[in-house]
């Protein structure tokens, strides 16, 4: 199934610190999240009972597609898309994106708390094929641009399209064959 995880939200299904889970969204035993989006994150989440599949979406060495709509503090440069595009050291490792451009402010519900910038904002739509650890954020702080929203739009094929935050839908048959297809085909 695919849900659509609100900000605010853990990408787990307890929490000994109270705070709110995707239990308090989806009644369904026995499913995990296939990947995390941190706290304060929203979008498209895969849950699912299938441990093969949790395993090849979410093990690095897989590489598949996740889409991203960004929302970042500034006014974004071609130098800075072309750093993003290039790779930056993040310490640890060197991040390249897969694809990154600059794109109009979508249509997407309001957050429960809003964002106040302190000057111009800018959209990046954001490809990658690993999603380590808040590494957007990273990127784009790297880049002089601070992350405000990031929503996970995108998974492969699979789209977020239609769903409210907290709503959830079963994968059509479709769409089971084209996870499917994505996660066997390397």
């Amino acid at each position: 199934m695919i849900f659509n995880k609100p900000y605010g939200v853990l990408s787990t299904f307890t929490d000994r610190g109270g705070r709110p889970t995707l239990k308090d969204f989806v009644p369904v035993e026995g499913i995990y999240a296939a990947g995390r989006l941190d706290i304060d994150s929203e979008g498209l989440l895969l849950l699912t009972n299938d441990g093969e599949l949790i395993h090849r979406l979410t093990d690095p060495r897989y590489h598949h597609p996740k889409t991203y709509l960004v929302q970042i503090e500034g006014e974004v440069t071609e130098t800075a898309l072309e750093r993003l595009r290039q790779g930056i050291d993040l310490g640890k490792y060197t991040s390249r994106v897969a694809q990154v451009k600059r794109v109009v402010e979508p249509e997407l519900p309001p957050r429960p708390k809003p964002i106040t910038p302190h000057g111009p904002v800018s959209w990046l739509k954001i490809i990658l094929f690993e999603g380590k650890k808040r590494e957007i954020r990273h990127l784009t702080a790297a880049v002089g641009l601070p992350t405000l929203r990031l929503v996970r739009v995108a998974i492969g094929s699979i789209e977020l399209a239609g769903l409210l935050p907290g709503e959830w839908r079963v994968l059509t048959k479709q769409e089971i064959r084209q996870v499917k297809t994505l996660i066997y085909s390397l």
